[in-house]
């Protein structure tokens, strides 16, 4: 750290300062300050003013000139799954600390400091962020890779905004008590405060003059990254080098931008990188929501996030009763957190947008008033057919059936077949041909259907839906998407199945069609799920309708992601496995074909 720098930088900011008070702000002693203004007095950087205060010489402000701040660079793309639901809606560095959204805090503070040349990385939710640029004329960065990659690679697509320049790297999710940006930097540092006791975050070892000699996760009454990071050009130049390479090398992509500076700072030519210790309660990086809600009282009963508001009028408790809050999932269909009410656990499940166009939440909602008295659903304690809004009960230590394990799928089809035995009804049906023609729009009217034999393997499907239609078969309320993952198995032993957005009225060996090809049978292997179904050797005519109906489940779920990746939301090999279901099942019926 360039200590004549530092001393100007102090005295162009607090022109009236004294010796002392310059010693206070650098953390020096009276005696080295002393020194410094000597020096600093004779290469011409100092003079007296008539007031008897320091002023920098115009000498001094050339001297400053290299250490200007280019402007600042803030990590904003990711998720933010510790504070969910409220993520759910908001990303977290848009959420409100004490009235101020977090990013918008730090922002002006940079402003106040004389930095204007502002870049945003962006993904999640990305849109929400577009009214910065109009009121702190911000520039944004897209990062593609949001979603399946750490911040290593969120740094690697805004490294133009770093190349060649003095910058501060910042997370959008930090909150600074004061203002610690400044117009001019005097050497490369990363924020550090102390973390008393046993602690997982990446603790610093350092030299007297506060150079970082190392980085290590994980320690004991340890001074720790935590907060902002300031680069100088020459800093960034190294970074960025060992940055490319990591971001090329397999193995990275779970990586935090900070496991480049560990290893760089492990390389001999690495240029300096200082602690820059803050003291307590200056910097802030929340955890959770439970760390929010100690913070800022607004979160522990008026948090204005639509889903606790729910939960806290659902159990009639404030929201601070909310407690022990995570996300399940966060896909395209639906969203889900768990949490705690007076020690008991319980999942919530959000629709994702759009969600409407593909599931009907009231039919879902007659399919589990049916089977509530069955007792093999999850215990649902709220259910809002309009919204799709569900809050169940969770089972903890239960698992999800495992479609290798005999055992498993025996237990499985015994539930189907007790479900079936029941024969309820509901005033909906699961038609095939009807949901067929429905995703074969949707995927039309958002591009293409990319497989070149469509047109004959729909030919295919057609006849076979005729061919099922001519046996008159039995209709009763079935579940339709009886995934291996939807069944839980109970510590207990006993056996649930879950989700119910698909069941409708239909042939109850499509429940066995769908189970089949969800677990990746082949058609014996199905043959053999049927047997356990049907708790005897199956007849041809079983059989037959069995292989039809996979095949045109396999054919209407590819159907379903391919129309899903044109959304952006992709599945691997799934989409042609499902193909495939449609081709080998016809085939097998029609061996000429």
């Amino acid at each position: 750290m360039n200590r004549h720098a530092l001393l100007c930088r102090s005295i162009l900011e607090n022109p009236a300062a004294t010796q002392r008070e310059l010693s206070e702000m650098l953390m020096l002693s009276l005696g080295t300050i002393n020194h410094l203004v000597k020096e600093c007095n004779d290469l011409g950087y100092l003079q007296i003013n008539p007031e008897g205060n320091y002023e920098i010489t115009d000498a001094g402000r050339a001297f400053l000139e290299p250490f200007r701040v280019d402007g600042a660079l803030f990590i904003a793309a990711g998720f933010g799954s510790r504070f969910v639901p409220l993520t759910f809606e908001t990303p977290k560095g848009l959420l409100e600390v004490q009235g101020e959204r977090m990013i918008e805090r730090q922002i002006k503070q940079l402003r106040e400091a004389g930095i204007r040349d502002i870049f945003i990385v962006v993904g999640y939710l990305k849109e929400k962020f577009e009214y910065l640029i109009d009121q702190y004329d911000v520039t944004l960065i897209y990062n593609p890779e949001y979603s399946s990659k750490n911040t290593l690679a969120t740094i690697y697509h805004a490294k133009k905004a770093l190349e060649g320049k003095n910058m501060y790297l910042l997370s959008s999710d930090n909150w600074m008590r004061k203002n610690m940006f400044h117009l001019y930097e005097c050497g490369s540092w990363y924020s550090s405060v102390l973390m008393q006791g046993e602690t997982s975050e990446w603790c610093l070892s350092y030299n007297k003059k506060g150079l970082i000699t190392d980085v290590t996760i994980g320690g004991k009454d340890s001074w720790v990254m935590y907060g902002p990071a300031f680069f100088s050009k020459d800093f960034s130049a190294s970074f960025l080098s060992v940055l490319e390479q990591y971001y090329h090398q397999p193995g990275t992509e779970q990586f935090y931008w900070e496991q480049v500076l560990m290893d760089l700072l492990k390389k001999k030519s690495a240029p300096p990188i200082y602690i820059n210790r803050q003291e307590a309660d200056q910097v802030y990086e929340f955890e959770n929501l439970e760390e929010l809600r100690r913070f800022d009282p607004k979160y522990q009963n008026q948090s204005d996030n639509e889903a606790l508001k729910l939960v806290s009028g659902v159990f009639k408790v404030p929201e601070s009763k909310i407690v022990r809050i995570r996300c399940l999932k966060s896909g395209m269909t639906n969203k889900s957190f768990l949490f705690q009410i007076n020690k008991t656990s319980y999942i919530c499940r959000i629709p994702g947008p759009g969600t409407e166009v593909l599931i009907n939440r009231s039919q879902e909602k007659a399919a589990y008033d049916q089977v509530s008295h069955l007792g093999i659903t999850e215990h649902v304690i709220y259910f809002d057919g309009k919204t799709g809004y569900k809050i169940s009960e969770y089972y903890e230590n239960a698992r999800t059936a495992d479609s290798s394990r005999p055992e498993d799928m025996e237990q499985c089809m015994k539930l189907l077949r007790n479900f079936h035995q029941a024969k309820l009804q509901v005033g909906h049906s699961f038609d095939l041909k009807e949901r067929i023609l429905f995703y074969e729009s949707l995927c039309l009217s958002h591009g293409s259907i990319p497989f070149e034999d469509y047109e004959s393997v729909r030919t295919w499907m057609f006849e076979l839906l005729d061919e099922i239609g001519q046996r008159k078969r039995p209709k009763i309320l079935a579940h339709i998407d009886p995934n291996v993952d939807n069944f839980l198995i109970l510590q207990d032993g006993s056996i649930k199945l879950i989700d119910w957005e698909y069941a409708g009225m239909a042939d109850p060996l499509l429940d066995i069609a769908m189970c089949a090809i969800y677990s990746y049978y082949d058609f014996e292997k199905a043959f053999w799920l049927l047997r356990l179904y049907l708790d005897r050797r199956a007849t041809e005519e079983e059989e037959f309708i069995l292989t039809a109906f996979m095949a045109l489940s396999g054919f209407l779920w590819s159907l379903w992601a391919v129309y899903k990746s044109s959304l952006g939301e992709e599945f691997g090999e799934y989409t042609i496995i499902m193909y495939r279901y449609g081709k080998t099942g016809y085939r097998k019926l029609h061996p000429i074909s």
